[in-house]
């Protein structure tokens, strides 16, 4: 079927367009209007149609050429005879199969030559109308709606003969249903049967108990009957159920080889999202089936990194006509989902975020987010659209969290307090790595930190408490400022005034640690209207963030790696 996609864009701009071999299953993340989505229909396009249009976000699609004889015995599963009166062509072939969109019945004849002619070669230089037909036949795209019809009762068909849906497909596989069942009961509790009562079609149940044996689930008589009278029909559980249990059956026992799901988490619990992703990538292992899915949720994409097999991540990005593409490492993943404070503060969900900044504290991280919050309320150029903040445990920790989002391609900024200075040696080693400052400039960047931790040491004061870079003057101030540019263009970002404690100096409040948050949010107001409430101004810690906001958008920006 589907082996390589290559995509428009590349890891950053001006960089090669990414190119993958695909594997059973395909997840693509990143940020609202980033192109998911729209990859999903394209490589639909790619798989249905004979000449797709240009992409924005899908570039190429390559599919694997097919042995003739191996084609041949697809194609006579699928072949039909002709009905009374109807006429077939010269070297064609008559076929007729369930479309996988709607059900629907599709039944028209194709050359047989030119058919086996485009799957024996499918990649030629202008696309295969035969083949395109088809695929068409096999290839299935979900969205919120669709899914939910995915339970919906389905005809029985001639079973003798080839069971056409994947209702059809349980109720003759023992093993695919004793499977759906055992994963459908460790996430409900009820057990899933297929219902043959009701004469010609097919429905599905969930059961409070399993049946004892096939003739009790297969059976027409008053055991049979019973058993599923006293059973659930599906369409009157809950759409989380149907939306699980639909896409589930479907991917196991489905006909589809190409499934294309928009947000499978739509409808479902955190926890199912998880299941979900966990027990159709393990499904998928070993078959010629692609999945592809568009996610907004950490939950689904760590079912599937669970799941134990190789996976693609797709990041992609869009941002002010600039587009990316990049190939997540599961390698690089892992480690993000075991690193229990990585875990417990969701960095995950950074995937789907324009940009992160990540603060020593939860109290830094409430109190930025707070300011971004009313930036972006006033339309204000200074605020960071589709930002995630985070919170480390201190100044060091923050570069345990930013060092991975960058390897990722994530703009992740560090934001820390002007005792960052203070130490050297291992301790500014890491804002060193984590930022990906060039290990050559290590040393001159440590020769001038140790600088001015002396020039502030001449002045007497506390640095983070007693002003910041206003205990300087002159040619020492001048150097400071130099000094804290440079590490921003690396999405370092000191704060110059000490501590967050030192912002909005204007308002009179208690800026000691213990209730600083409580207090500064109650002087800052909670009511846009109330002429209290305090809005964006220039400079401050308006303009801080604002750096940081400049750093993100700048699409050459240092300290993320290609």
């Amino acid at each position: 079927m589907l082996t390589h996609i290559t995509m428009k864009a590349g890891s950053s701009p001006g960089k090669p367009a990414l190119t993958f071999m695909l594997a059973p299953v395909t997840v693509f993340v990143g940020p609202n209007n980033s192109g998911k989505s729209r990859a999903l229909v394209e490589i639909e396009r790619w798989a249905t149609t004979a000449q797709p249009p240009e992409g924005q976000v899908v570039q190429n699609v390559q599919f694997q050429a097919w042995e003739q004889a191996a084609f041949e015995a697809e194609l006579r599963k699928i072949s039909v005879e002709p009905q009374q009166g109807e006429a077939i062509s010269p070297d064609h072939v008559l076929v007729g199969k369930l479309r996988p969109q709607d059900n629907s019945a599709a039944r028209f004849q194709m050359n047989r030559a030119a058919l086996i002619a485009d799957a024996t070669s499918p990649n030629g230089p202008h696309r295969r109308h035969h083949y395109a037909n088809y695929l068409s036949l096999y290839t299935l795209r979900l969205d919120g709606r669709s899914r939910l019809s995915l339970t919906d009762d389905k005809p029985a068909g001639d079973l003798l003969r080839s069971a056409p849906n994947h209702l059809a497909k349980l109720f003759v596989s023992n093993d695919a249903r004793t499977e759906v069942r055992r994963i459908v009961h460790e996430a409900f509790g009820k057990y899933l049967v297929v219902d043959p009562t009701n004469i010609g079609q097919l429905r599905f149940r969930l059961s409070a108990r399993a049946p004892e044996d096939d003739r009790e689930e297969q059976g027409w008589d008053d055991r049979a009957r019973n058993f599923h009278g006293a059973a659930t029909h599906l369409s009157e559980a809950s759409d989380g159920v149907k939306a699980f249990v639909g896409m589930l059956t479907t991917l196991i026992a489905g006909e589809p080889n190409v499934t294309l799901i928009d947000e499978p988490e739509a409808f479902l619990h955190p926890t199912l999202s998880s299941r979900l992703g966990k027990e159709i990538t393990a499904a998928l292992t070993g078959t010629n089936k692609r999945l592809f899915a568009a996610t907004h949720s950490s939950s689904f994409l760590m079912g599937c990194v669970q799941g134990g097999v190789p996976i693609n991540i797709v990041r992609v990005t869009y941002d002010s006509g600039t587009s990316t593409a990049r190939l997540l490492s599961q390698d690089r993943l892992v480690p993000l989902m075991r690193n229990p404070l990585l875990r417990s503060i969701g960095v995950l969900d950074a995937l789907f975020y324009n940009a992160v900044v990540v603060t020593e504290s939860d109290a830094d991280r409430a109190f930025y987010s707070e300011i971004n919050e009313r930036l972006l309320q006033a339309r204000d150029p200074r605020g960071i659209e589709g930002c995630l903040f985070l919170n480390a445990q201190n100044k060091q920790t923050v570069w345990d969290i930013v060092h991975p989002l960058r390897e990722l391609g994530i703009p992740a900024a560090g934001v820390v307090d002007i005792d960052v200075l203070k130490e050297g040696g291992a301790v500014w080693a890491k804002p060193m790595s984590g930022a990906f400052v060039p290990p050559i400039s290590h040393q001159a960047f440590g020769t001038e930190r140790a600088a001015l931790l002396s020039a502030f040491g001449r002045s007497g004061k506390d640095m983070k408490r007693d002003g910041g870079i206003a205990l300087l003057a002159g040619a020492e101030r001048e150097a400071c400022e130099n000094f804290f540019s440079q590490l921003a263009e690396y999405g370092v970002f000191v704060v110059p005034t000490g501590e967050v404690e030192s912002w909005l100096q204007s308002l009179p409040l208690n800026r000691g640690k213990s209730s600083w948050l409580s207090t500064v949010f109650e002087a800052m107001g909670a009511d846009p209207g109330s002429p209290a409430y305090v809005r964006p101004a220039q400079g401050d810690v308006w303009d801080f963030l604002g750096g940081v906001a400049r750093w993100v958008r700048n699409p050459t920006r240092k300290g993320v790696p290609d």
